[in-house]
């Protein structure tokens, strides 16, 4: 790998701490601008380098570093919204598949990042409930989960994904047209 496009990789890492600043807390799981980053990763690195970025992102956090919406550290792991950060590891591996098979037009990476989205929250809902009954012991723990890990969320995930086609194509086309981001 050149290292032009690590340095890609790094950038859609750091795009996503940044991302975990802007925050609305709402328990159990605050409202960021994280996805917005992991999807665009996807979009823009192709499969396999957006996922690594993600992976880069969750590593730092883990280690230590204060890059998560609540901090950082291993202890994250016990968070209820980990599973979310499970999801940006495989959601960028999932939009970069789907566009790798396809034409780079306004609708497929809108649909893509819909992928992307449903493979978040397919990792992190789960996680969330499985926290809100095991650990949290609360018996309305699939309920709770979908309302307030994902029926909150959609509103503005939709958005995103409505957004992100319109800032992804001249990206794209200025990182591929590039000669010194090729890879």
């Amino acid at each position: 790998m050149k290292p032009r496009r690590i340095t890609l990789i790094a950038l859609f890492a750091a795009m996503t701490a940044a991302g975990s600043i802007v925050k609305v807390p709402l328990a159990p799981v605050p409202i960021t601008l994280q996805s917005f980053s992991v999807l665009l990763a996807g979009v823009i690195l192709g499969p396999v380098e957006g996922s690594i970025s993600q992976v880069v992102y969750v590593i730092t956090g883990l280690l230590g570093l204060p890059v998560f919406s609540g901090g950082g550290g291993i202890s994250y792991i016990m968070k209820p919204s980990f599973g979310f950060l499970l999801g940006f590891m495989c959601a960028p591996y999932a939009v970069g598949l789907y566009l790798e098979k396809t034409a780079y037009t306004k609708a497929r990476i809108f649909i893509a990042c819909l992928i992307g989205t449903s493979v978040i929250y397919l990792l992190g809902m789960p996680y969330l409930a499985f926290y809100l009954q095991y650990i949290l012991m609360k018996p309305d723990a699939i309920t709770f989960s979908i309302k307030a890990g994902m029926l909150i969320f959609l509103p503005g995930d939709i958005l995103k994904c409505v957004i992100i086609p319109m800032v992804a194509l001249p990206i794209r086309s200025m990182v591929e047209g590039n000669s010194i981001w090729k890879k």
